[in-house]
């Protein structure tokens, strides 16, 4: 399907189409958006350029969709906003822009489309698709966006210097969409951000944190943070983080570089699992080691305690990169403290005492905790990793046991031991224990239904096998007698 019968495909342009002509303005859809259709890639956020007020085209636009059409209009940025179902549309009036090098907030004017196509962080962005009438589904490529897209490399439109100096918050866009997209970097783009990375300081937390769980949610994260940390970007927004690259030598021992192992960990545990904050516990588990590292002559490099420290580290960085705080960094934490329990429960024997005491440290965040601990498994023995990852599987197999022990033990059958004393005129003894036995053996076992009907029944009838007759009815029978 060519870009044409795609847009046709989506009544919606047709229709922001109709409305751009009825009012003579040029419309085009532009970004993000025209990236993702050529790419196949799921988008509901579709921006429109018009040469004009953008304000006044959305509400033209709005009219024609009718009821549940509601326009946001945001006039000190010239933008307005259509929620339609599942889709958001964003209209503005094409514009230039111009910077100072303190702030990364641009002055705007006017402008034409060349103009507002030229801003454009990256080439694959910097396409446009024209929905009027008479040349519906032309596409506008004045920078080689498809091109690049086919070479899947990422690139500035205009000279990459004056981009990432003008708004430094492009540079983690870079990133994130070489990370989201599997593009690399053209290499004049990446030696700009290595000449640019000390402008990032002038951007917001928030901004920063908003493209890094960009970067986290990508199906291979380790890209991001890897170039990142070659770019020197990392050194500046998470100096902890760089600090695990590299490796130091004593007397011919070295130990490994903790930063690339940190990133299999991280790839590892990405592939089993899209909780962000587990992947977030994946990147810090081993962040305290810098600081613990020590070489013992008998005993080679020791990291005694990262995990402790590691964890009182967390607060710390979550509260100046604003990243979530309350449980969610308390989550962290936790999974960086504990992530070295599983791997010493199994250098030692697997005993059901000490699967329990794991249990009861991780709680809730069990089997999060495990799936960090697999994945910290990165030696290149293969006979050890695979014995380490055995122990693992018998690890897990004894968890499931003591949960089913433990759900037996607290599990509430329909009738206890009280009330097969009342129904069958019993003293307290073995005959109470056999009827109770029978009972709770034949649920388990999904003889008969756990419910409080057919285990009554149940119990008449293993009297009746027994020999021992009724003499009171249950308790709800008693009650609704009386």
């Amino acid at each position: 399907m060519n870009l044409k019968d795609k847009l046709l495909h989506n009544r919606i342009f047709k229709t922001v189409g109709e409305a751009a002509d009825a009012v003579g303005r040029p419309c085009y859809v532009v970004g993000g958006y025209v990236r993702d259709m050529i790419i196949s890639r799921h988008s509901k956020d579709i921006d429109f350029v018009t040469v004009g007020s953008g304000i006044d085209l959305a509400q033209t636009v709005a009219g024609r969709l009718g009821r549940g059409a509601h326009v946001n209009v945001y006039r000190s940025y010239g933008t307005a906003q259509i929620r339609r179902g599942d889709l958001e549309l964003e209209f503005v009036g094409a514009r230039r822009e111009s910077y100072d090098r303190s702030s990364r907030n641009p002055v705007v004017e006017d402008g034409t489309l060349e103009e507002d196509i030229a801003r454009r962080d990256f080439t694959i962005n910097a396409m446009a698709i024209s929905v009027n009438a008479d040349n519906f589904g032309e596409v506008i490529d004045l920078y080689d966006g498809l091109s690049d897209i086919d070479k899947r490399i990422i690139r500035t439109p205009l000279d990459p210097d004056i981009t990432f100096s003008d708004d430094p918050l492009r540079m983690l866009r870079a990133v994130r969409f070489a990370t989201q997209l599997d593009f690399t970097l053209a290499p004049e783009t990446f030696e700009a951000l290595r000449r640019n990375a000390q402008r990032v300081e002038i951007l917001a937390r928030e901004r920063i944190k908003d493209e890094l769980f960009k970067i986290m949610a990508a199906p291979r994260p380790s890209t991001g943070w890897r170039l990142l940390h070659d770019s020197g970007l990392l050194q500046i927004i998470l100096p902890e983080l760089a600090r695990l690259k590299g490796v130091d030598v004593v007397k011919g021992h070295g130990h490994k570089d903790n930063f690339l192992h940190t990133m299999g960990v991280l790839d590892a545990v990405a592939a089993k699992s899209d909780n962000i904050m587990l992947r977030w516990a994946a990147l810090f588990h081993d962040i305290a080691k810098p600081q613990t590292k020590h070489f013992d002559p008998a005993r080679g490099w020791t990291f005694h305690n990262h995990n402790f420290i590691g964890a009182k580290m967390i607060p710390g960085i979550f509260s100046r990169m604003k990243f979530p705080q309350g449980a969610e960094m308390r989550y962290v934490a936790k999974l960086v403290e504990l992530h070295m329990r599983p791997i010493a429960l199994v250098e030692d024997e697997v005993t059901d005492s000490a699967v329990r005491r794991l249990a009861n440290y991780a709680g809730d965040d069990l089997d999060d905790l495990m799936i960090l601990a697999r994945a910290d498994i990165t030696s290149k023995d293969e006979a050890k990793k695979q014995r380490f990852l055995a122990n693992f599987d018998l690890v897990e197999e004894k968890i499931a046991v003591i949960k089913e022990k433990d759900r037996q033990r607290t599990r509430k059958f329909p009738v206890d031991g009280s009330e097969v004393m009342h129904i069958f005129g019993l003293p307290q003894g073995p005959q109470v224990g056999f009827f109770i036995k029978n009972l709770q053996n034949a649920i388990r076992e999904c003889d008969i239904d756990d419910t409080r009907e057919a285990a009554i029944d149940y119990l008449y009838e293993l009297g009746r096998r027994a020999g021992i007759e009724p003499v009171n009815p249950p308790y709800d029978q008693q009650q609704c007698t009386t």
